[in-house]
């Protein structure tokens, strides 16, 4: 298993001794003993962060191989650097694609950058498995055919969740909404609208940033002169931290929502200070293994497992991790189903007649289902509260549908 930064390869060398199905088919990166699979992941740049994502994939596929491979297959994750900017998403999905010949991508990063390949994959009749974004449009199945939304609970939804929350401790809430400026972001907002309709306009005020920014410290000044007493922040972990602590620095006590793609108390909430987070709310589809209430939980356990192992000097606080566990588990299942018959649409098949699989480190009575009509794997979340020193859950499970 090789991880790629740029030039530099990282091997992930494993000794598998499985027994050689027969093989006589002709697959795109299918052999008798391997099964290729490509991804694009930050491994720097702005969003580097998130790079962890990539690197706990590459590790679960080494635990899969050293159990024995899937099948008898050894499963290869070629994971390659994009530095988050979608030119160099496209430029190394090609070199994935005709020069490693993978079967398909699997998890890559980012609702732009997964925008950028679909229509090249779409030609190479190249599957786009567990997209690594929580943007709604990637269930489009008109426009997206050959795609499945990521082990994780659409963005839209979750917007629509905070809305309607704040909607029932005050019916006359006024919204400021801090978002990145690309599809990622105009997904809250397109959640806010869904729940609003034509009050939009006249209780909303949203302020727009670019991952080149600097700092967002104007646009929450911004906000908080809107008169807003509500405030989403909808932005990957960089800003969200530095949102966080100008909102505590100006004195501004908005009842405040955090994307769940940037809850990490390493990489947010510490930077941002722990006292500056306090009561802010955010959403959750996966067991935070911090929480007490897993100590003793089989999935997490299962996990503790495998970071002991395979992720040794992997912070354990870091949610990305427990994502890219789920991540592996459901491409495992797909391929698994596949059997012998890993050709494209053998896989497209099993990938979009998902029932009722449970995952380790999903949230109980959260469960993955796909079907040929229905690409979002994941719909439901749960509340949770950040108390200064970890984040609470509440209340029971909840539909953004």
């Amino acid at each position: 298993m090789r991880l790629k930064f740029g030039s530099k390869i990282f091997a992930f060398a494993a000794i598998v001794t499985v027994a050689t199905p027969c093989f006589a088919q002709n697959y795109p990166g299918v052999t008798a003993t391997e099964i290729r699979i490509g991804q694009t992941m930050p491994y720097s740049g702005p969003v580097s962060a998130f790079g962890v994502l990539g690197k706990g994939e590459v590790a679960y596929f080494k635990m899969v191989n050293d159990r024995g491979g899937i099948n008898g297959r050894k499963v290869n994750l070629i994971s390659l650097d994009d530095s988050y900017v979608p030119p160099k998403t496209v430029e190394q999905t090609r070199r994935l694609v005709e020069n490693d010949e993978v079967a398909l991508i699997f998890s890559t990063m980012g609702t732009a950058h997964n925008t950028a390949i679909a229509k090249y994959l779409q030609g190479k009749k190249i599957p786009q498995l567990f997209i690594a974004s929580g943007a709604s449009k990637f269930g489009d199945i008109a426009q997206y055919p050959q795609a499945t939304m990521g082990v994780m609970a659409p963005f839209r939804y979750e917007a629509r969740l905070y809305a309607r929350y704040a909607l029932m401790k005050n019916p006359e809430a006024k919204f400021a909404i801090l978002s990145q400026n690309d599809d990622f972001g105009r997904d809250y907002l397109a959640g806010l609208k869904d729940v609003l309709g034509d009050k939009y306009d006249q209780r909303v005020t949203a302020a727009t940033y670019e991952i080149t920014d600097p700092t967002i410290d104007s646009q929450i000044v911004k906000l908080k002169a809107s008169g807003a007493d509500t405030l989403i922040i909808a932005a990957t972990p960089k800003f969200a931290a530095q949102a966080i602590r100008k909102a505590h620095e100006i004195s501004w006590k908005p009842l405040t929502f955090l994307t769940n793609v940037s809850v990490w108390i390493s990489t947010v909430m510490e930077p941002a200070g722990l006292d500056a987070g306090i009561g802010i709310i955010s959403s959750a589809y996966v067991k935070d293994p911090m929480d007490p209430a897993w100590k003793d939980d089989p999935g997490a356990q299962e996990w503790r497992a495998f970071m002991a192992k395979y992720m040794p000097d992997g912070d354990v606080r870091d949610q990305n991790f427990v994502n890219g566990f789920n991540n592996g588990m459901a491409l495992e299942h797909v391929l698994r189903a596949c059997g012998d018959d890993l050709s494209t649409e053998n896989i497209l098949k099993q990938a979009f007649n998902i029932k009722n699989l449970e995952l380790s480190m999903l949230l109980p009575g959260i469960k993955i289902n796909t079907s040929p009509v229905d690409h979002l794997p994941v719909e439901q979340m749960q509340f949770m509260r950040f108390t200064g020193k970890q984040w609470e859950r509440f209340g029971e499970l909840q539909s953004g549908n």
